[in-house]
């Protein structure tokens, strides 16, 4: 199980996240660090709205139009509006979702407010995301493997050096059945004038130094490697913003340093 406690002396990630979005569940060193990275890189917020969005766009895609019932959320971060079972489960109450994170802050909240439905089933899973097979052992409680389940990875490759991640998003996906889909969303070093991308960078050393988790920035085409060897759903790999934009949204929709994309496995 993971450490209870609470360092409220070291920022961290869900925590920053959280004040970017608006939320309460942070302390002043998180505050600070947000807001030192986010003078240096004033889109930070936006991107942390962009993720939250698409994966309420993603969500609600695959219950309406690909009939899947069952998500395994990885890499929860602190709840806020609009989370995985929320969305899911106002389309159909039936939905069954399991979360992992192994951070103590989010644990506590989650215990408290990820709860579902009547008749759909939410679970919390206290792991870390790189052990695997524990996650999907504990997972199987409440997911059925042999039917189609929608994988959400969040926010959350950005943490780890590149040829490990897309371990992790191979390894995930190996292990779900034909039909299922997986949605990653990270930052991308694209869509920045010269100055601002070196002012992205200095923001990111800032992060380095002071926030508990490193955050690796990639390139497009890295991004674009996650979904190798899958069917990506249209509109493909695209800045956040542009992945199936609302109607009012059209003609509005900028291009972020934020990447996501959807695919099938087949």
């Amino acid at each position: 199980m993971t450490d209870t406690h609470i360092d409220t002396t070291v920022a961290h990630t869900a925590r920053v996240w959280n004040y970017w979005l608006g939320g309460k569940d942070n302390y002043p060193v998180d505050r600070e660090v947000g807001d030192r990275v986010k003078e240096l890189f004033p889109l930070v917020a936006e991107v942390a709205q962009g993720d939250r969005l698409f994966l309420r766009r993603v969500v609600s895609h695959l219950v309406r139009e690909e009939d899947v019932t069952q998500f395994l959320d990885i890499g929860t971060g602190l709840p806020t509006a609009n989370n995985t079972h929320e969305v899911a489960q106002a389309l159909d109450p039936e939905t069954r979702v399991v979360y992992v994170d192994n951070d103590p802050l989010v644990l506590t909240h989650a215990r408290a407010l990820l709860v579902g439905t009547d008749t759909g089933k939410t679970q919390f899973v206290d792991a870390d995301l790189r052990d695997v097979e524990k996650v999907i052992e504990a997972a199987r409680e409440t997911l059925d493997f042999d039917k189609p389940i929608g994988l959400t990875l969040m926010g959350t490759m950005g943490h780890f050096e590149f040829e490990e991640a897309l371990r992790l998003v191979r390894a995930y996906a190996d292990r779900l059945a034909p039909g299922s889909f997986f949605a990653v969303c990270d930052g991308v070093m694209a869509h920045m004038e010269v100055e601002d991308a070196e002012r992205a960078a200095e923001g990111m050393r800032i992060w380095e130094e002071q926030v508990a988790q490193t955050y690796y920035m990639r390139s497009v085409e890295e991004f674009a490697q996650f979904f190798d060897g899958f069917e990506l759903v249209e509109p493909g790999a695209v800045s956040v913003f542009r992945w199936r934009p609302e109607p009012a949204d059209v003609g509005t929709v900028r291009d972020v340093p934020q990447y996501a994309g959807l695919a099938k496995k087949v």
